[in-house]
């Protein structure tokens, strides 16, 4: 909290406020899941293969991921509006440079550094909240911020989808150069100075190795199908990934402030949900990042068409979301939150089922049962997190969360997309004899350059093709699916085990706590047991 008191402003200037942070907040949001309905497009468009459409999205997610625990330290240290105003420029400067661009190199560059700016942007918005509003406000408002975070996925896909019925690909671009300009005039207008007299130090060294660390991993996921996985490049990703997580986690049991101290995880809630948000976002984008380029290149769905598919995913998540906290003390979080990610494992498996002919209904019930899923598990494992630490300790909870959920959104990218491409070009190859080599080659790496011109330059070979394509890529797709419900799985029977029960202490919001507010100099050494760490934290 700020040593001096916050700017007291009037109930219209609060308003306004809230408004420009949701648009903020909708605008990295959305900057993931928006631009999947624009994949297959953008492949037809730029030839881009399988790979680097992987790539396009996950560059984000990557940079997001791994700098949005240090950024929020950033915007406490150096004024929250300046750093919220530097965060919306980078994002809109980069997102205009890939809106002129068709060079698939170029706009995975431009994503990553959009992602520099989401990671300044997000967590600026949370701090701007509790730092411009009243103790009574405060509640509804970070209810608001919460809902934009949950809703922006799926509105960012019906944006996306209806631009893109009259315009092309880059309208997505247009899209988040238009929604960064209004963010940033709004903070000119309406958003408060602040910034804490005694920030916490930036931990630099820990925030270089937790980039290391996302992008290394996620570099040897997405390259190996590509390049094989004995490949050295692949071998590299996977090497500084590990190294640099080792190094994280030595940097941060050392580091008298920490960016993230590792020994919180022996929490039963702050492990188990963290683990709990990661694998529903594994699942989530995993799922956005297949679907839609199987309802498009499969289907033949109109990018608006896509994303009205998805209608049934907000539908059902929102009134089932309102049931969970009586489930959750009916039943026990443990096992609402466990129940929930089997449900979305059931979900996936029955998606995985679609084939090449397509069944809308039983689209549609995967996807409710997706739904249902995601209400009952995001609520206790969100809770579990913050009510592990003590009220002094709520920033590194509500960081925490959200890392997870981009890493999450990482890693399926990331994981799911490649079993796809893997399966993809091995299920292809059987059809490729007598085609020219660059032509066997463009058609390994995606099946949007079979779609567009193997048939009209190879006659009934290339027609033959075609549908081989169509077939590998519903294969793949099948089995990436089915890894995801078998992570979730297991994630199910780990959380059941392993997550706080009734009846064992946390902390509530309010409550007051007895330990000092530098918990991080009170952890204790490495390699103490588990319950010392939780009479300090208590």
């Amino acid at each position: 909290m700020p040593s001096r008191p916050p700017v007291v402003l009037s109930p219209g200037r609060r308003r306004a406020v809230l408004t420009v942070i949701a648009l903020a907040l909708m605008m990295v949001v959305s900057a993931v899941s928006g631009l999947n309905v624009a994949l297959p497009a953008l492949a037809r468009d730029t030839g881009a293969s399988q790979t680097e459409l992987q790539w396009i999205v996950d560059a984000y997610t990557v940079v997001f991921a791994g700098l949005l625990l240090p950024a929020g330290a950033v915007g406490d240290r150096y004024g929250r509006r300046g750093v919220l105003l530097a965060g919306l420029a980078v994002f809109g400067a980069a997102a205009a440079v890939a809106l002129l661009s068709s060079d698939p190199v170029v706009l995975i560059a431009m994503r990553a550094v959009m992602g520099l700016g989401a990671a300044l942007v997000m967590p600026v918005t949370l701090s701007v909240i509790t730092t411009s509003f009243p103790p009574q406000e405060r509640a509804s408002a970070v209810a608001l911020w919460v809902g934009v975070a949950g809703g922006g996925a799926v509105i960012g896909l019906l944006a996306s989808g209806a631009l893109l019925e009259f315009f092309d690909w880059s309208s997505f671009f247009s899209l988040n150069v238009t929604l960064a300009l209004l963010a940033a005039v709004g903070v000119l207008l309406f958003i408060p100075a602040s910034r804490d007299d005694q920030p916490q130090r930036c931990d630099v060294p820990g925030a270089i190795l937790s980039l290391l660390t996302i992008g290394g991993l996620v570099f040897g996921i997405i390259e190996g199908p590509d390049r094989g996985w004995s490949d050295p490049f692949t071998d590299m990703g996977f090497t500084v990934g590990g190294a640099s997580l080792v190094g994280f986690v030595l940097w941060e049991l050392r580091t008298p402030q920490p960016m993230l101290d590792p020994r919180l995880f022996r929490l039963r809630g702050f492990g188990t949900g963290s683990l709990s948000v990661t694998i529903q976002f594994f699942a989530s984008f995993g799922f956005f990042f297949i679907g839609l380029q199987y309802l498009q290149f499969i289907v033949g769905y109109s990018p608006v068409q896509a994303a009205l598919a998805m209608l049934p995913l907000p539908v059902v998540m929102l009134p089932t979301s309102r049931r969970v906290p009586a489930l959750t003390s009916r039943f026990g979080a443990n096992w609402v939150g466990a129940a929930g990610l089997l449900m979305i494992a059931a979900g996936l498996f029955t998606l995985s089922g679609l084939g090449v002919d397509f069944h809308y209904w039983q689209f549609a019930a995967g996807l409710v049962v997706f739904a249902a899923g995601i209400a009952l598990a995001s609520t206790p494992a969100t809770t579990a997190i913050v009510a592990s630490l003590p009220p002094s300790r709520q920033g590194v909870a509500s960081a925490v969360n959200d890392t997870s959920r981009e890493f999450g959104s990482a890693l399926g990218i990331a994981i799911l997309g490649s079993i796809l491409n893997d399966r993809y070009r091995s299920g292809i190859e059987h059809a490729l004899a007598g085609l020219p080599a660059p032509a066997r080659e463009h058609a390994r790496s995606s099946v949007a350059f079979v779609q567009t011109g193997m048939a009209d330059h190879y006659g009934v070979a290339g027609a033959r093709l075609v549908s081989a394509a169509e077939h590998a890529f519903v294969d793949g797709a099948s089995t990436a699916l089915q890894v995801g419900a078998a992570v979730l799985a297991a994630t199910a029977l780990y959380v059941a085990a392993r997550a706080p029960r009734r009846g064992d202490h946390t902390h509530t919001p309010g409550q007051e706590a007895d330990a000092p507010p530098a918990i991080a100099h009170q952890l204790p050494a490495p390699g103490t047991a588990g319950p010392r760490l939780r009479r300090q934290l208590h």
